[in-house]
């Protein structure tokens, strides 16, 4: 499971879940006269279990289907369509619930908060895949590390292999013995047999870079085949180590490469 799957949506469901389970513990409804009664939703196991528990369940559901490299079906419907139909029913039975109290009875905190809470995780269910401001990413992905320029060094050290190692060009310090196959004070001549080292050249224009989609979208085979080989997720970080046209040959964190057919938003690193 990738935690930087999750989008703002979801964190709404999240915290409207939290709060309607949090609505479920205090005063369901008073009664006219008589102050000290105190119902909770749990003195109603149709309203604790079916009523509360049941939006939060349709959460847990949509939370977990996001989580999920890929998606899990349920005789046939999608664990979140299943989630967002759990939201859409309580709602509908808090409404009415809320709407029809008993004469003599009012709406007590427990009633009123449960039905925004449901309302809440209801739209944020039904908003997420059709508002883009609720699909960016819950967690931002750290920004990866810059790589070092061809050619660089990395500092020596304490511990570095080679450090204290003299540079080609330097003096031996005093007492020092000559490297193989170099003579005693001179510098080191490649010989005949010995090829000079070519730096490589560049592959065309295009250079590799790490890159994260805004939503979850498939990586294709490279044979051209139209069967996903992976899923990228919003909020981890791929490299895109080739072009082809308006697609990019991306690699993920285990090795597999696979082409990105659609490029549109994509966070450049």
């Amino acid at each position: 499971m990738n935690i930087r799957s999750l989008t703002r949506g979801d964190g709404v469901v999240i915290g409207a879940a939290v709060l309607l389970f949090i609505s479920s513990f205090l005063k369901f409804y008073t009664v006219d006269g008589y102050s000290s009664i105190s119902v909770t939703a749990w003195d109603n196991l149709g309203y604790g279990l079916g009523t509360y528990m049941g939006g939060v369940i349709g959460a847990a559901l949509i939370v977990v289907n996001r989580l999920l490299p890929q998606p899990r079906k349920v005789a046939g419907l999608d664990l979140g369509t299943v989630g967002a139909a759990f939201a859409v029913l309580v709602t509908w039975s808090l409404f009415w619930t809320l709407v029809d109290i008993s004469d003599g009875s009012s709406a007590a905190a427990g009633l009123i908060l449960g039905f925004i809470a449901a309302l809440v995780l209801t739209g944020g269910a039904i908003a997420t895949p059709l508002v883009p401001a609720l699909q960016a990413a819950l967690v931002p992905a750290p920004r990866p590390a810059a790589p070092q320029p061809y050619g660089a060094q990395p500092p020596g050290g304490y511990g570095y292999p080679g450090a204290g190692a003299p540079q080609p060009g330097q003096p031996q310090p005093y007492g020092g013995q000559p490297q193989p196959g170099q003579p005693y004070g001179g510098q080191p001549q490649p010989g005949p047999s010995q090829p000079q080292p070519q730096a490589p050249q560049p592959a065309g224009d295009f250079s590799p870079f790490w890159f994260a989609v805004p939503v979850a979208r498939p990586l294709f085979a490279e044979d051209g085949s139209q069967s996903p080989i992976a899923e990228l997720a919003p909020g981890t970080w791929y490299l895109a180590v080739e072009q082809r046209g308006a697609n990019l040959v991306a690699q993920t964190q285990d090795g597999r490469r696979g082409v990105l057919q659609d490029t549109s938003g994509i966070q450049r690193g």
